[in-house]
């Protein structure tokens, strides 16, 4: 057996090149790095240590997950998660319409861009949180002044995005669809989104991070309710422990969200080929086995 046909065997049984009991390594090293990061913090604060940095006011690690422990319990943890998860969905969801939308259309019409275009590079430097002052000004209510404000820091993500996108694509695409009658919705739905679809997925998920740095500052600044907004209370009490909690928290719930953002993108996109990360079809493999039986000469 030569040496390509045994790499052809050992690809179609593992569905990879390498060995399948190397498959846990990269989990492993991912929960070591948490776990030494955890370690480090809990020396540093549990002995006080006062270089350069100063860590002797820092909960330990034990303690915060006491705290964290104690939170879980009470409705009030639960009624801040929900308030901000709850604004997040809604500007977020608004925000990938939307951005999509005027995305496509300033890629696609001169028209859009002409009337957009400038607008939008002028509003897109501006840090949303800097629009906190605008919102108090424009929206009756603080809840909907911070939906507006994770709205706006998805949006630009999403649109920019999806512009360069849309712009990237090749024309012959477009070009065979219009040959084989296609108008310019056919050529829309079959061609520019399908085809832009990586791009819009990856300001998505450049999206909902933003989404979350905003709508945690925007609660620390004019909210009422919400895990941002509990932080800062416990700040301002010194309650440090508390603190570390919501910062928790945040990374938590900011961790789900794109981890639900980045499946969908999969889902939707499974069509395209996946770098080694991703695990390869059943199909795939089945016929890459197969292959590989017949190039050693034994059955299928």
């Amino acid at each position: 057996m030569s040496a390509s046909t045994t790499t052809a065997v050992r690809t179609g049984r593992t569905g990879r090149t390498g060995p399948r009991r190397w498959a846990w390594a990269r989990p492993a090293r991912r929960t070591a790095a948490v776990l030494a990061a955890l370690a480090v913090w809990q020396l540093l604060a549990q002995f006080r240590v006062n270089l350069w940095l100063r860590f002797s006011q820092f909960p330990t690690v034990t303690e915060t997950a006491h705290e964290f422990a104690r939170r879980l319990g009470t409705a009030a943890y639960w009624q801040d998660v929900s308030d901000s998860v709850t604004r997040i969905v809604g500007g977020f969801a608004l925000a990938a319409v939307l951005g999509v939308a005027v995305g496509t259309a300033v890629a696609r019409s001169p028209l859009a861009s002409d009337l957009l275009g400038p607008l939008l590079e002028v509003l897109r430097p501006i840090p949303a949180i800097a629009l906190v002052p605008v919102a108090i000004l424009l929206f009756p209510s603080n809840e909907q002044g911070i939906v507006f404000i994770t709205f706006a820091a998805a949006f630009f993500p999403v649109t920019v995005s999806t512009r360069h996108a849309v712009r990237a694509l090749t024309p012959v695409w477009e070009e065979a669809v219009r040959t084989m009658g296609g108008g310019r919705w056919r050529v829309l739905w079959s061609v520019v989104l399908p085809g832009a679809l990586p791009g819009i997925l990856g300001g998505l998920s450049v999206g909902i991070g933003v989404s979350w740095i905003c709508v945690i500052s925007a609660e620390m600044i004019s909210g009422e309710y919400g895990v941002g907004y509990r932080t800062w209370q416990d700040y301002t009490i010194v309650d440090y422990p508390g603190v570390f909690v919501g910062m928790a928290t945040i990374g938590l719930l900011g961790r789900l969200t794109s981890t639900a953002v980045e499946l969908l993108g999969r889902r939707v996109t499974r069509w395209l080929p996946r770098t080694a990360d991703a695990p390869s079809p059943p199909t795939a493999r089945r016929v890459r086995w197969q292959a590989a039986r017949t190039a050693v000469g034994q059955p299928s």
